[in-house]
């Protein structure tokens, strides 16, 4: 973790003189902020967390914050943007229904895909996900299993880093047994369900 954020979050905790889970309060908001604009990367947050919390006070209040962030922002985009993208682009264009019908299909395979490798900024996640009028159920599961898997991830990744001494073989043996189930998982739908829809 570099120097410049390790001062910055040593600054923000003591400017707001919060400790242990009460610093949600100071991360949900900057979460929402992070989900709209995209300012900053999710990475602060969760480096923000495992550094005041611990590995697994910090792994439970990113994924908090994550979620939360995640439907506000969708509910926003939802409702702000989904009916004009319909009218103005998805009318005139014949060839977006096979891809909307498959993005309806595969969309929560895709939400844990791309939550959980960053390709695609989560702002620009949940704006696709709302334009494409994806079940609000959908989007639910997909996103508490998908920003469970990001920060396990980057968690694995930081943890390294932030407490050194820690062994997190452990924790990246039960991350693959996590990936092996949702592997597991979408091929049993694949082949009794989605298979048969195409």
């Amino acid at each position: 973790m570099s120097a410049k954020l390790n001062q910055w979050i040593d600054w923000l905790l003591s400017a707001t003189g919060l400790e242990g889970f009460a610093i949600l309060l100071i991360t949900i908001p900057l979460g929402i902020v992070q989900g709209v604009f995209g300012v900053f990367p999710f990475a602060t947050l969760i480096l923000l967390h495992i550094s005041s919390l611990g590995i697994a006070g910090g792994f439970f209040a990113s994924w908090l914050v994550g979620v939360i962030s995640a439907l506000i922002v969708f509910a926003l985009c939802r409702s702000a943007f989904a009916d004009w993208f319909e009218r103005k682009w998805f009318g005139k264009m014949t060839r977006y229904k096979r891809w909307e019908k498959t993005l309806r299909l595969y969309g929560g395979w895709g939400m844990i895909f791309l939550r959980t490798i960053p390709v695609m900024p989560n702002n620009l996640i949940s704006f696709s996900a709302a334009i494409i009028k994806m079940e609000p159920k959908d989007y639910l599961w997909s996103n508490v299993v998908g920003i469970l898997s990001h920060i396990w991830l980057f968690g694995l990744l930081s943890a390294a880093v932030v407490f050194p001494d820690t062994d997190v073989h452990r924790l990246g043996a039960a991350y693959l047994v996590f990936v092996g189930i949702l592997l597991f998982a979408f091929l049993y739908r694949y082949f009794t369900h989605y298979r048969y829809e195409r």
